[in-house]
């Protein structure tokens, strides 16, 4: 046998398996990838999820503070006072107030100078899921909360 040969033969004797190493090194890394992929992939959906919420309770509380000063300077003209305003305000059943329950609204009077004056606070909780029983398991129930203040002057 040639010594060309002979070398030839040695050094595929001696290369065994390293393509099998090398083939399970690039799967180990595609693994890898596709698993960091994957969770990106849930985390910007669950970013998407709580700013809809978050928008949702925001308008939510807008809308419970619209509906508050609507209570404290009525239409037809009567009196302005806080004991008109409401302590909850339930909105429509409609898609966009969908989870938010109910809301929370408060009314304080106070009077600067000759300046009749009214602070009127919402507060909205919006949630999905299951978040109302005694194990709450987080990947189920998300629950956002969001308030808004206004001030008014007669």
């Amino acid at each position: 046998m040639s010594r060309n040969k002979h070398f030839q033969l040695r050094l595929i004797n001696t290369q065994k398996g390293s393509a099998l190493m090398i083939a399970l090194f690039i799967i180990v890394v595609i693994a890898v990838l596709a698993a960091s992929l994957i969770r990106i992939g849930t985390d910007a959906d669950e970013g998407v999820n709580l700013e809809v919420w978050s928008l949702r309770a925001f308008n939510a509380a807008n809308s419970g503070a619209d509906a508050a000063l609507a209570q404290l300077f009525p239409l037809n003209g009567g009196t302005v006072s806080c004991s008109n305003v409401a302590s909850t305000w339930t909105p429509p059943n409609v898609t966009g107030f969908h989870g938010c329950d109910s809301i929370t609204l408060s009314c304080t009077a106070f009077t600067v100078g000759t300046a009749h004056l009214y602070r009127i606070t919402s507060h909205a909780v919006c949630q999905t899921g299951n978040c109302d029983s005694g194990t709450v398991d987080e990947r189920q129930c998300l629950r956002v909360s969001r308030s808004v203040e206004v001030e008014a002057r007669e």
